[in-house]
């Protein structure tokens, strides 16, 4: 039988904005306490089951946000490696230190985030990870969005690495790859009307269905779009 949501511990960086503050939202109505990691803590008050910390994924702090959730709360049994960054360019004008930025928010924080948890999430017997990536992690949809589809490809093989390292100690990793979403990164980027694009509340509660299966039906990959494409 699932443990209650009420006794369990979600991390989520980037979650004063956009999808993560949705997600931070809708998981704490649905019981579940969380620590969010956001860049600037003044931007998301604390409140009931809500820890905020300071977490800038550029900055190498994901021990220090991890160390802070287990003194507050004891315990960790989720993670969402949600804050992300697009810079448009194509694979032959992108600068090294604009690929080395999106690598380390993508990527590479994620990773160290995963790392940092991981006896943690061994240790609740169905530890879960949710890595935010991207319809661009499943195909190269323009020249510009090419260094981008990289780092998000790259993104995807992790969830898969974590579910292939954590799956005898029943730890589950999906890979959450949706299109536009209306949010201040895809306004960004394209002319869509926010009702044509796919909107937070959905992805979120799509996040939250899968956070609660057990572990006999993980769900590897999430593709969601919200305009015509061959596969998704």
């Amino acid at each position: 039988m699932n443990e209650a949501p009420a006794s369990r511990v979600v991390m989520i960086s980037g979650a004063n904005r956009g999808i993560g503050k949705i997600l931070s939202e809708q998981l704490r109505q649905a019981g579940w306490r969380v620590s969010a990691g956001v860049r600037d803590i003044a931007s998301l008050p604390p409140g009931p089951g809500l820890f905020v910390h300071e977490f800038d994924a550029k900055r190498h702090q994901e021990k220090d946000w991890v160390d802070a959730t287990l003194a507050h709360y004891g315990r960790i049994d989720a993670l969402i490696a949600n804050a992300g960054i697009m810079i448009p360019a194509s694979i032959v004008d992108i600068s090294d230190d604009d690929m080395d930025t999106m690598l380390t928010v993508n990527l590479r924080s994620p990773i160290r985030l995963v790392q940092a948890a991981w006896p943690f999430l061994k240790a609740c017997k169905r530890g879960r990870v949710i890595i935010l990536a991207s319809l661009s992690g499943k195909r190269v949809k323009s020249a510009l969005s090419g260094p981008y589809a990289i780092t998000k490809h790259a993104a995807v093989a992790l969830a898969h690495s974590i579910k292939k390292t954590g799956w005898a100690d029943g730890i589950r990793a999906t890979a959450v790859c949706p299109g536009f979403v209306a949010t201040d990164m895809a306004r960004s980027i394209t002319s869509k009307d926010d009702a044509e694009m796919t909107q937070p509340d959905d992805i979120a509660r799509m996040i939250l269905a899968v956070l609660d299966l057990p572990n006999t039906a993980n769900v590897a990959e999430l593709s969601i779009s919200c305009s015509e494409e061959d596969l998704y």
